[in-house]
C-alpha cells in the first residue's frame, strides 16, 4: 500500500508530524514501513508556461520556434521538436539553469541558428515513470490543464513535492488498504482528530430503470448499484491524477479515475458499466457455467468454471466478479450513462478465481481479504458525488440495494486482570479507555473490565487477546519491561528418536556420505522409474500443481537422489555419495483425509573412488558390498541386531545384485545396484542405492549401547574352509558357526568365496576366519579344538559341507 503524505493530511492534521515520524510510529505499532520516497526525482527551475505562438523553424522541418509566456510579463523564445506543440497550450518550461533528472542542465543554445532560452518538457523528462502515464502523455511534450496557473513551480502543480510511505501490510490488516483506514491508524497513534470526507446526497434528476437479482447469495450477500446520466468522459482534474500517480495507478479518464480514487480512499472497489450496453438495465449475479467465456477489459478471453462468480445482464457476462470488468460493458469516450457497482464478494471465491485465471487486480487484492460491509454504501455515495462534480453527471436512479441478512454487532468483553497478566505491566484503566477512544472503539466499563464494540472496518479483531494486542500497540511495546521467565523450567533435551536421527546423520557423514535435501513434490513418471519400499497404487496428488513435474507427493526418495547424482555427474563431480533422511507420503486409508507420512533413509553411491596410492587403479565409488558395509556400520552404531539380507529383483534394480533388508524377520529396506538401463538413462556409473524404513529401524533399537572393556587375555584364531552347494547362502553358514560355537566364538569373518572346476560343478568354497576367546581365562588348544570340531560337525550335518 502506497500512502501519499499530502493525501493523508486531508484526513488527519499532520502539523508537526513528518513522514519519518509516521513511519517510525507505524513500525512501533506493528505495521511495517518498507520505504519512504519523494516523488521529485531531482527537478528544479521548471515552471508552467503558455505557448503564445508556434512557427516552423526556417532551417529545420522538424523543429518549431515557440514564444512562451512564463509569467511576470516575460516571454521566452524556445525551439521545440515535439509534434504535438500548439499555441494556447499550458506546458512545463525548464528555464535556463534548470536541472532535470539524469543530470541534464538547461543552458542557452542556438539550434540551426535560432536562439533557444529553455526547453518545453515531456513527462519522461520530468522523471515520470511510463507505467503511470496515459498513452498521449508518452508522446511529445506534456500538455497541462487549460487553467493551469502560469509561472508557478511545476512540482507544486504536479504534486512532485509529495512524499510516499510504502506499507508492507500483513494479510490481517485489510483495513489499511484504503487511505481512510490508514488515517484511522495514524489518528489513533498520534491522538489527532480524524476528518472524513463529507458526502452530499445528490438529487434525483432522471429515471433510469435498474433491477438487481442475486442468484448466488452465499457468494454475494451485499450488492448495491446506482445510475448516473449525462456524464462527459474526459481527463480527471490534476489533483486527482496526482493522488492516483502517488499510489502507483495510471490515470485513464475521469470515470475510471473516480472509481480508482474511491477504492484507494475507502478500500472498497467499485466498477462502472456503460448503462446503455447493459441489456434492459438488469444485473444478475450468478455462478458461471462450466466452460463459459468472458472477454475482460485487458482484451483476454477467459474461460470460467462453476466455482466462479459472474455479473451478467441475463444475456451476456459483464464482469468477472471481484476481479475485472468485461469488455462488453466497458466505459468509452461515447458513454453518457453509467451503472455504478459497489458490492461484497466472498473472499475465498475471489482468491480462487484470481488464481485460476492468472489475474490479480487492485480490486481482487482487496476483495480476497474482505471489505468492510458497512463501507459499501458510503463508497457508492462518494463515487456518485464525484461523478456529478467532476464528470458533470446527474443522478438517474436511487441506490438499488440487495442485502442478505444484517451485519451483526460484535462486542468483546475484555478483562482488565487478563490484560495485566498477559502484558506483564500494570496499565491504568483510564489509559485503556483512552486507547479505545483513540481507536474509535465504543467502550463501556463492566465489573471485570470493558465491553468493547468492534467496528466492521477491523475484521482482524475477533477475540479478547486481539483487544489486548491493540492496547499493547498503542500503549507502546517499548514501555513494557523485559522480564525473564519464572517458575520451574524442565531441562531441555533430545527425545530418543531425535538422538537416533543424529546418530544416523553423523554415522553416514563419518563414512564419507553427503546429506542432501530434495523436493517433496515430484511426478508420477519419475516415481515409476524405480521400486519403492511401499506398495503405492495411487499417489497423493496436488489439487492445483504448479507444473506436471511437481504434481504429486513423493512416496520414494530414490528418484530425486538419482536426479541429484546425475546433476553432479554432468557438472564434473565424478564421485557421488549422498543420503537423505526425509518423509515420504502414502495415501491414507479410506476413512482418512490426510496422507500417511513415513520417515525414510535413502542413499546412493556412484562414480569412481580416487586412487590413494601411486599407479593404483581407481575403484568404483558404487559397490553393493561397500553400501552393505555402510549399512552394517550404521546398524552396529544404533545397536540394531538380527539383520538379514535376502536376494530380490524389484523394478528398477539389477536382478542379480539386489537384496531386501529384514530386521527381526520383517522387511525394512532395499539395497542394490540400479538396473543398467536406468543407470544409462541418467548417465551414471554402476549406481548402488538403498532405502530404509526408519520407523522400523527405530523399533529395532534395543536401548543404549553397552561398551565392553578391552579383553585382557589373547584370542585364538582358526581358519575354516568348507565346500558347499552354490545355492547355500553364506549368511546361513555364518549363522551356523555362531550357533555351534556358542559363547566362546568372538568373531566370524568371511575372507574368501571361490567356485571353479577344481571345486566341482555346482559347488563353492567358502573360507572364514574365526576368533575364539573367553572373558576370564586364556583358552587352551584342547578347548579351542573341541569347539572348532563342533562347528565343523554342525556345518557337515546341517549344510552337507565338506572340510577342505
Amino acid at each position: 500500500m502506497l500512502v501519499s503524505y499530502e493525501w493523508l493530511s486531508q484526513y488527519v492534521d499532520l502539523e508537526g508530524i513528518s513522514p519519518e515520524d509516521i513511519a517510525e510510529e507505524l513500525n512501533r505499532t506493528g505495521i511495517e514501513v518498507e520505504v519512504i520516497y519523494t516523488r521529485d526525482p531531482g527537478v528544479s527551475g521548471v515552471i508552467i508556461g503558455e505557448v503564445m505562438s508556434v512557427e516552423r523553424h526556417p532551417e529545420a522541418d522538424r523543429l518549431n520556434v515557440c514564444l512562451v509566456n512564463v509569467g511576470k510579463g516575460q516571454v521566452l523564445q524556445i525551439v521545440c521538436g515535439a509534434k504535438n506543440v500548439a499555441a494556447g497550450q499550458r506546458v512545463p518550461v525548464a528555464l535556463v539553469g534548470a536541472k532535470l533528472p539524469g543530470g541534464l542542465h538547461i543552458k542557452k543554445a542556438k539550434l540551426r541558428g535560432v536562439e533557444s532560452n529553455g526547453m518545453i518538457c515531456s513527462a519522461q523528462e520530468l522523471g515520470f515513470p511510463e507505467k503511470v502515464l496515459m498513452k498521449e502523455q508518452t508522446e511529445g511534450i506534456l500538455v497541462l490543464e487549460p487553467d493551469a496557473p502560469i509561472g508557478i513551480d511545476i512540482k507544486e502543480f504536479l504534486g512532485m513535492n509529495d512524499q510516499v510511505i510504502e506499507l508492507q501490510l500483513t494479510p490481517n490488516r485489510s483495513d489499511c488498504l484504503g487511505m481512510i483506514g490508514v488515517a484511522y491508524e495514524v489518528a489513533a497513534i498520534f491522538d489527532r482528530e480524524l476528518r472524513l470526507p463529507m458526502t452530499q446526497d445528490m438529487p434525483l434528476q432522471y429515471e433510469a430503470p435498474i433491477n438487481v437479482y442475486i442468484e448466488s447469495e452465499e457468494d454475494c450477500p451485499f450488492y448495491a448499484a446506482q445510475v448516473v446520466h449525462d456524464i462527459k468522459v474526459g481527463p480527471s482534474p490534476q489533483w486527482m491524477q496526482n493522488r492516483l500517480i502517488s499510489a502507483g495507478i495510471r490515470p485513464i479518464n475521469n470515470i475510471v479515475d473516480i472509481t480508482n480514487y474511491v477504492m484507494l480512499e475507502t478500500g472498497q472497489p467499485l466498477h462502472a458499466f456503460d448503462y446503455n450496453r447493459v441489456q434492459g438495465g438488469q444485473i444478475i449475479v450468478r455462478r458461471a457455467l462450466s466452460g463459459e467465456q468472458i472477454v475482460t477489459l485487458d482484451g483476454v478471453t477467459r474461460t470460467c468454471d462453476d466455482q466462479m462468480l459472474l455479473i451478467t445482464d441475463g444475456e451476456q457476462p459483464l464482469a468477472l466478479a471481484g476481479v475485472m470488468g468485461g469488455e462488453s460493458s466497458e466505459v468509452t469516450d461515447e458513454t453518457v450513462t453509467i451503472l455504478l457497482e459497489s458490492a461484497f464478494f466472498d473472499p475465498q471465491m475471489v482468491r480462487q478465481t484470481s488464481r485460476k485465471v492468472g489475474l490479480r487486480s487492485e480490486a481482487s487484492a482487496r476483495f480476497e481479504k474482505g471489505v468492510d460491509p458497512e463501507g459499501i454504501l458510503p463508497a457508492l455515495a462518494r463515487a456518485v458525488q464525484l461523478l456529478c462534480q467532476i464528470a458533470g453527471g446527474a443522478v438517474a436512479s436511487e441506490a438499488i440495494v440487495k442485502k442478505v441478512g444484517d451485519v451483526e454487532e460484535m462486542v468483546i468483553n475484555l478483562r482488565h486482570e487478563r490484560l495485566v497478566n498477559l502484558l506483564g505491566v500494570q496499565v491504568d484503566p483510564e489509559e485503556v479507555l483512552d486507547i479505545f477512544r483513540r481507536l474509535q472503539f465504543p467502550t463501556e466499563v463492566t465489573d471485570e473490565g470493558y465491553a468493547v464494540q468492534i467496528p466492521t472496518r477491523r475484521p482482524d479483531i475477533t477475540i479478547e487477546v486481539d483487544l489486548i494486542e491493540e492496547v499493547a500497540r498503542l500503549y507502546g511495546y517499548d514501555r513494557i519491561p523485559t522480564t525473564l521467565p519464572w517458575g520451574q523450567q524442565p531441562p531441555g533435551g533430545l527425545t530418543e528418536e531425535q538422538k537416533a536421527r543424529r546418530v544416523i546423520r553423523h554415522t553416514l557423514m563419518d563414512l564419507g556420505l553427503h546429506e542432501v535435501l530434495t523436493y517433496s513434490l515430484t511426478s508420477t513418471a519419475l516415481e515409476q522409474e524405480v521400486a519403492s519400499l511401499f506398495a503405492v497404487e495411487n499417489h497423493v496428488s496436488l489439487a492445483m500443481p504448479m507444473s506436471a513435474e511437481h504434481a504429486v507427493l513423493r512416496s520414494n526418495l530414490l528418484p530425486h537422489l538419482i536426479e541429484a547424482a546425475s546433476y553432479n555427474h554432468r557438472h564434473g563431480n565424478e564421485r557421488v555419495q549422498i543420503f537423505e533422511l526425509a518423509h515420504v507420503y502414502l495415501p491414507g486409508h479410506a476413512d482418512e483425509t490426510l496422507p500417511e507420512e513415513r520417515l525414510v533413509l535413502g542413499g546412493l553411491l556412484t562414480g569412481k573412488q580416487p586412487a590413494g596410492i601411486w599407479k593404483e587403479q581407481p575403484l568404483p565409488a558404487g559397490d553393493f558390498y561397500k553400501a552393505k558395509g555402510i549399512l552394517d556400520a550404521l546398524f552396529a552404531r544404533l545397536g540394531v541386531v538380527d539383520v538379514e539380507y535376502q536376494a530380490v529383483a524389484p523394478h528398477g534394480f539389477h536382478p542379480g545384485r539386489t537384496a531386501q533388508i529384514l530386521i527381526g524377520g520383517e522387511v525394512a529396506g532395499l539395497l542394490g545396484e540400479l538396473h543398467p538401463q536406468l543407470a544409462k538413462k541418467h548417465d551414471l556409473s554402476r549406481p548402488v542405492a538403498f532405502q530404509l524404513d526408519v520407523e522400523r529401524l527405530f523399533a529395532a533399537i534395543e536401548g543404549p549401547l553397552v561398551y565392553q572393556p578391552i579383553p585382557r587375555v589373547p584370542a585364538v584364531t582358526r581358519d575354516l574352509a568348507v565346500v558347499v552347494d552354490e545355492a547355500v547362502p553364506v549368511g546361513l553358514l555364518e549363522e551356523g558357526i555362531w550357533q555351534a560355537g556358542g559363547e566362546l566364538v568372538e568373531s566370524v569373518v568371511l575372507f574368501d568365496v571361490f567356485a571353479g572346476e577344481q571345486i566341482g560343478v555346482g559347488k563353492k568354497n567358502v573360507a572364514f576366519s574365526l576368533a575364539y576367546r573367553a572373558a576370564d581365562r586364556t583358552l587352551t588348544d584342547e578347548e579351542v579344538s573341541k569347539v572348532h570340531e563342533r562347528v565343523i560337525c554342525h556345518l557337515e550335518e546341517t549344510f552337507g559341507a565338506k572340510l577342505r
